[in-house]
């Protein structure tokens, strides 16, 4: 059964109609006593939610009552939506000079006769329609509950991608494996026709299959024994020629010179089967290589042999690891028996139970607890992300109640498949609070092992304004890391890594799986096996092409969002784009990356309720004036329009606009049209070749982040007009002068990253402004940078440092003990660095001893981040 976010919903509506453009709006419109009506029914209802929640699989029709009130809501929010839209179209009349502007007004829709009598009509129809279904509910007998407190204390968040002490359970499996890999091929390391060893591990979703494959991949016996290591994930797509790309890039991961990387991913990616070829062979040849191919579902033998034949190019004594669901696919590849992982015993569930639900220590002060949590393992079978994701969904509740409410829960008692673990992580999700539970369901639209960077999924759930705060903070990007931070904390999320501003993550396969059970109601992946889209759905994304030949899109008029989350993947044709623009009029999110289009419809600039609209890497050379007249649009992304030669006249129309992203030829900027922006937030430029200042006089009142990269001609910053930036991304700007003007006194600087800045010796001193405030520091590839000034050791508040690949900085300062908050220090690519800060050897070690977490050389959290902006920039310049 799919899940409803009613609750959620049902918060949000009010808010809307408790705020003070609804009320002055509604007195306007003469509607003021229907909107108070549905405000009063909406409240009560609202109070009888949370019970229909918990009861809706026991009482016959109650699911179906649930979706109905969640449908008016919805629909009531495009409605109340309306009377914001036409409130900030006379805040841009009010401002403009333009006659014409007022003419064209007065004879449009949105003339306020016609859209006070539209508005009424509207406001009363979803008045009737909510009463009716309220009254519905009468019979449910439900009980009120106020307020949804299924809330967590958040643990200290980890950053290690696998630390073996922290992996309950499996060392005499890595051990195992290792063995397996020491030894020569059972037929010789010549194998006759095996040229390569497979080794598969088999085992039942959840049991950590893959961890065991990183506990491996990353000790160090492997880096003595193979020359080359590679990791590859495979999941549903056995695709031959991604593979090999797969493979290829792996390799060049580990270059030390990322760019050349860099362009040489950037170079294959058009390449074909034959030419790939060549390129392995001269990547893998003579080389002995350890491959681990995660995540196979291919059946297919025939593709199989068509791959292996591929890949046997390496020197003798090269290993494949597999990891796999399926005994016979296990059969199918391996040249070895597999490797057959078992369930954690019942002491190491325990361990594990333990050390997620309580802090180290704490469970002897609450032995009954403990005893429940044993009877809660015990339904586990032994899948360690069933233990972890239960204790994790228990920690810090001491409510006997609560434990017990899990142990009994009626979901045990469903017909499960064999090794079924879905009942479990489902138990796990249903301890989330409404808001969580909510934006869990959009990671169904992004394919398995999808790798999210924290900005794209934060821009999705702002579009969809699912950003609530959960203790009083109202900042969207803050919020929204406090709900990234809650699902990490319930092991919903893994492979996190943290770099600050922004961070990245991964769902587990089988919490994927929940996302898909969870949200297929509204939510839905579009992909080649598609051939029908119910009239239910509001959310699609598109992962392949081809799909969209053959799709049959719904009529309603209710989708809210298309979004092309894989690069390559658009949409190519105008006669469906437009489509979707005359059709979808509730439009909040629209994706147009990667299309072919140098014109857009005039269709679009009737989606006012639209709130983000991507653009990337478009053919477009100007953009149309009727875009500035979507006055609800918070996000404009126009990154890697490389044929954009000047931004729209009127480009302060967007009043409501947060995030703008651009590329353009333009080498002055529009600076008044900039200063109308006022609730600018986030403001990038990524390949301006052309531009040469930014703004000299105009101040950004609310601008806090800047992003500024690959423009060339850049030579200054400036920070003077960004009373309060507290992000700064500044990369491969050749000219720029990093050092330009006096320094600043007095900064807000939250977060600092540098890249390839070739003018810079010596960090500049206007930082030392943001001695009191500055958290994170990453300097990345700047070559020319030779020492760090004395005074970066007073930045009492800087907690994370990240030098990479500067190969000239010899030294640090001596005083950095005195950097006391500083917990989280990585060096890498910095050779006589990295030498002198050896641990216990180095003679800087002294230096940063009292640091928490130290990576000296060559680390996987150096090499995620450099292959994270290398992939930013692989989207922007894929042309």
């Amino acid at each position: 059964m799919a899940e409803y976010f009613v609750f959620d919903i049902a918060e949000s509506l009010l808010r809307k109609l408790a705020s003070f453009v609804c009320e002055e709006a509604s007195r306007v419109c003469e509607v003021y006593e229907d909107i108070k009506g549905i405000k009063d029914t909406l409240s009560i209802v609202k109070g009888v939610l949370l019970d229909a929640e918990h009861k809706k699989e026991q009482r016959h029709g109650l699911r179906e009552w649930i979706r109905q009130i969640q449908t008016v809501c919805l629909d009531a929010e495009d409605v109340l939506d309306g009377l914001e839209c036409q409130n900030l179209r006379k805040q841009v009349l009010k401002a403009s000079d333009s006659t014409r502007m007022k003419v064209a007004h007065f004879f449009s829709s949105s003339n306020s006769l016609v859209f006070r009598f539209r508005m009424a009509h509207q406001i009363k129809h979803v008045r009737r329609r909510l009463d009716k279904i309220a009254a519905d509910g009468n019979k449910f007998g439900l009980e009120r509950i106020d307020v949804d407190n299924r809330l967590v204390q958040r643990r200290e968040v980890t950053y290690s991608h696998v630390d073996a002490s922290g992996v309950i359970g499996r060392e005499s499996d890595r051990e195992e494996i290792i063995k397996l890999l020491m030894q020569p091929h059972p037929h010789g390391d010549g194998c006759g026709d095996e040229s390569v060893c497979v080794i598969p591990i088999v085992g039942i979703g959840g049991l950590g299959k893959t961890t065991l494959a990183k506990l491996v991949f990353n000790d160090k016996r492997m880096d003595d024994l193979f020359q080359l290591k590679m990791w590859v994930c495979i999941s549903d797509d056995f695709d031959i020629r991604q593979i090999l790309i797969k493979i290829i890039n792996s390799v060049s991961a580990s270059d030390p010179a990322p760019t050349i990387a860099l362009a040489h991913q950037e170079n294959i990616k058009n390449f074909d089967i034959e030419q790939l070829q060549i390129v392995l062979k001269l990547k893998l040849s003579g080389q002995k290589y350890f491959l681990v191919l995660d995540d196979i579902w291919n059946d297919n033998r025939a593709k199989w042999i068509e791959l292996k034949d591929l890949i046997k190019v390496g020197a003798v004594g090269s290993k494949i690891l597999v990891t796999t669901r399926s005994n016979s696919i296990a059969s199918m590849m391996g040249t070895v028996p597999s490797y057959v992982l078992e369930g954690l015993s019942m002491e190491n569930c325990y361990a594990l139970f333990n050390k997620w639900a309580f802090k180290e220590g704490e469970e002897k002060a609450y032995s009954n607890l403990v005893e429940i949590g044993k009877e809660i393992v015990k339904k586990c079978r032994g899948v360690p992300l069933a233990v972890r994701t239960l204790g994790s969904s228990l920690f810090l509740v001491f409510d006997l109640e609560r434990w017990e409410f899990v142990r009994d829960h009626e979901i045990w008692n469903i017909k499960q498949n064999k090794d079924d673990i879905l009942p479990a992580l489902k138990l796990s999700y249903d301890q989330m609070p409404s808001c969580l539970r909510h934006i869990f369901a959009f990671f169904s639209l992004y394919p398995k092992d999808y790798g999210f960077c924290s900005a794209e999924i934060l821009i999705l759930w702002e579009s969809l304004g699912l950003l609530q705060s959960l203790g009083g903070n109202r900042k969207l990007e803050n919020i929204a890391r406090q709900y990234i931070d809650e699902l990490h904390a319930r092991s919903f999320l893994e492979d996190f890594e943290d770099f600050g501003h922004y961070y990245y993550f991964k769902v587990h396969d089988l919490v994927h799986d929940l996302a898909l059970f969870v949200g297929k109601e509204e939510h839905l992946m579009v992909n080649s096996f598609t051939r029908y889209i119910p009239e239910q759905i509001r959310y699609l994304s598109v992962v392949e092409n081809d799909s969209l030949n053959y799709v049959l899109f719904p009529k309603s008029s209710r989708v809210r969002t298309i979004l092309f989350p894989l690069k390559g993947t658009a949409v190519e044709s105008k006669t469906l784009l437009h489509t979707w623009t005359t059709r979808y009029k509730h439009l909040r999110f629209l994706d147009l990356s990667d299309s072919s289009f140098d014109t857009l419809p005039s269709s679009i600039a009737k989606l006012k309720h639209l709130r983000t609209l991507f653009l990337d890497k478009c053919k477009i050379k100007r953009l149309p004036h009727f875009l500035c007249k979507l006055h609800n649009l918070q996000i404009l992304s126009l990154r890697g329009c490389m044929e954009l030669e000047t931004l729209p006249k009127s480009l302060g129309m967007l009043i409501s606009l947060r995030k703008l992203y651009i590329t353009t030829k333009q080498s002055i900027l529009p600076e008044n049209e900039f200063a109308s922006l006022r609730n600018l937030h986030t403001l990038s430029f990524e390949y301006c070749p052309n531009l040469k200042l930014l703004f000299r006089k105009e101040q950004l009142a609310l601008l806090e982040v800047l992003i500024i990269q690959s423009c060339r001609s850049l030579e200054f910053l400036p920070l003077h007009v960004l009373p309060k930036l507290e992000v700064l991304i500044v990369s491969r700007c050749e000219m720029l002068n990093l050092n330009y003007g006096s320094p600043i006194h007095r900064l807000r600087m939250k977060f600092l990253h540098i890249e390839h800045c070739p003018k810079l010796h010596t960090l500049p001193q206007w930082i030392e402004g943001s001695v009191e405030t500055l958290r994170t520091l990453l300097i990345l590839n700047c070559h020319t940078l030779k020492m760090f000034p004395e005074w970066i050791t007073t930045m009492s508040g800087l907690k994370r440092l990240h030098i990479v690949n500067c190969p000239k900085l010899l030294c640090l300062p001596g005083e950095m003990h005195s950097l006391t908050a500083l917990d989280d220090l990585t060096i890498e690519g910095c050779p006589e660095l990295c030498r002198k800060c050896e641990p216990k050897n180095g003679e800087f070690w002294s230096f940063i001893a009292h640091i928490k977490r130290v990576s000296i050389g060559e680390t996987r959290k150096g090499k995620l981040l450099v292959r994270m902006l290398q992939q930013m920039r692989l989207r922007l310049r894929d042309q």
